[in-house]
């Protein structure tokens, strides 16, 4: 699991890094929203935790930004900023939790996991899609009645994405953008293909293509 922390107070910052890197997760530090920003654009991120007041970009805004790029990714703010308006606020620009400072790094490391648990990050789990159709996010393998389907790691992306999504369509962009960087992105056409193949195996109505929005997973296929 990869994360990006954001947090100028230089002594909390490095306290936050070596607890997270003792939990075994890969840790890009920055102390300023602007590169911080960059950052999220040049790699791919499982998780940010955001400070709210840093230079360049405040963590709000800087949330609030990489939204309307469409792109998705966990975000816990890290902050002093104690009023009910304040968490308002960073709920309302996306933040899927909200801590305020001091706080006891045991209580991070409960957020962090509650998160991966919610949103499937590095799970071992099997999720029932249906009363037919099973999902190993651990072997990639879409079990239905008695076939079981391995799909490649980029399959894999692309199907995990919808299926988080399953509420709303999605665009290409969208998917291109929240599971790989710029330099590694497959063409439109290649995901398209991609999207072919799980209909194949799901069937040709499981992935419903919204004209001019994108796809949408149907999870009562």
């Amino acid at each position: 699991m990869k994360i990006l922390l954001l947090e100028d107070d230089t002594l909390l910052h490095e306290i936050i890094e070596e607890f997270l890197e003792e939990l075994k997760y890969e840790v890009i530090s920055t102390y300023d929203g602007q590169e911080a920003y960059e950052l999220i654009f040049e790699q791919h991120f499982d998780l940010l935790i955001l400070d709210v007041n840093v230079p360049s970009i405040n963590g709000f805004d800087l949330l609030k930004n990489i939204k309307e790029n469409s792109m998705d990714i966990p975000t816990i703010f890290i902050t002093s900023l104690h009023t009910t308006k304040d968490m308002e606020t960073g709920f309302n620009v996306g933040a899927d939790d909200y801590i305020r400072k001091p706080f006891h790094l045991s209580e991070l490391k409960l957020r962090i996991d509650n998160i991966k648990r919610l949103r499937k990050i590095d799970s071992q789990e099997i999720e029932k899609i249906n009363d037919s159709i099973l999902y190993s996010y651990a072997s990639k393998i879409i079990s239905i009645k008695e076939k079981h389907t391995q799909l490649s790691k980029t399959e894999a992306k692309v199907f995990e994405y919808l299926l988080k999504h399953s509420n709303k369509a999605v665009s290409i962009e969208e998917i291109a953008l929240n599971n790989w960087v710029y330099d590694e992105t497959p063409t439109d056409t290649t995901i398209r293909t991609y999207i072919k193949n799980l209909r194949k195996i799901l069937g040709k109505d499981s992935i419903i293509n919204i004209k001019g929005i994108g796809y949408k997973f149907d999870l009562n296929t």
